[in-house]
């Protein structure tokens, strides 16, 4: 019976779930899971009697179903226990997350290749690091102006982790602009002034444009004219696309997002939580 009661729960924690993700017109979305799930269960603990209502209609509604005094006593059972509710949540929560970092890791086996050594992402850090640290970033992400400063201060403080940069443009024409640039600004000089213009369109203030673009391309001494012929080469379209595919490969719908060893992390994520991840990915070799 409590196995049936399992399954109907499951639908309830999919409420509680959470992620930080694109809508279909571009804006981002923040989704609070503990927050969600703190008022689910405030909700559930003034009013019981929606869950024994659910889970009967559940009982009575699937093919098969139990006969009504059954669904009576489940319905009971959880009035006078409302707190497994709350274990199942946390129960199927937990199963949920280990289901999805196991697909997360064949993922990262099957596209190992464009996701570590795809030919044209800049590389920062650390060349020759023990540690591959991958990160999608838009330059109009607040989310992503606010890791970045994390990541500075994680990879410095390592001193041994390989950044390489996936230019993924989802916020509309300026995100586009800025990724198309700033891939363009390791066409000169080797790519040589790309960690700073990578830097100053990441800590710009407010969105980015055509104008503010070119300016900070100015500042920092790049050809602005070359960067603007470069900005329009099929390569430049061809590697974002191609980054493109792989977000959509790794279900990676959103900005910030991380791949350290065989993890995705999806959103921001401070200094010590990266410093975590790196020990727990030599801990596994």
């Amino acid at each position: 019976m409590y196995g049936q009661i399992g399954a109907g729960l499951g639908a309830i924690a999919l409420v509680v779930s959470g992620y930080t993700f694109m809508t279909t017109i571009n804006k981002p979305v923040k989704v609070n899971p503990a927050t969600v799930q703190a008022a689910f269960t405030d909700h559930l603990s003034q009013n019981p009697a929606l869950v024994g209502d659910a889970v009967t209609s559940y009982m009575d509604a699937r093919p098969g179903a139990a006969a009504a005094p059954q669904g009576e006593a489940i319905r009971e059972y959880l009035l006078t226990n409302p707190g497994v509710i709350v274990e199942a949540i946390n129960a199927y929560e937990a199963q949920q997350k280990l289901a999805a970092a196991a697909a997360d890791g064949d993922l990262i086996t099957t596209n190992a290749k464009e996701i570590f050594e795809d030919g044209f992402s800049i590389v920062r850090g650390n060349p020759d690091g023990d540690i591959t640290m991958v990160e999608f970033a838009d330059y109009n992400c607040g989310f992503c102006k606010r890791a970045h400063t994390e990541v500075e201060k994680f990879v410095e403080a390592d001193g041994n982790i390989r950044l390489v940069i996936k230019e993924f443009p989802i916020l509309g024409d300026g995100s586009v602009l800025a990724a198309k640039a700033a891939l363009a600004s390791a066409m000169q000089e080797g790519g040589a002034k790309y960690p700073e213009f990578n830097d100053a369109l990441m800590v710009h203030r407010g969105s980015h444009n055509e104008t503010s673009i070119m300016a900070i391309a100015q500042e920092i001494g790049l050809d602005v004219n070359q960067l603007k012929t470069d900005m329009d080469d099929d390569a430049i379209k061809d590697q974002i696309n191609r980054t493109y595919a792989l977000a959509q490969k790794l279900r990676i719908n959103g900005t910030p997002a991380f791949i350290m060893g065989d993890q995705v992390v999806r959103g921001f994520v401070p200094a010590d939580r990266l410093e975590a991840l790196a020990e727990s990915t030599r801990e596994k070799g």
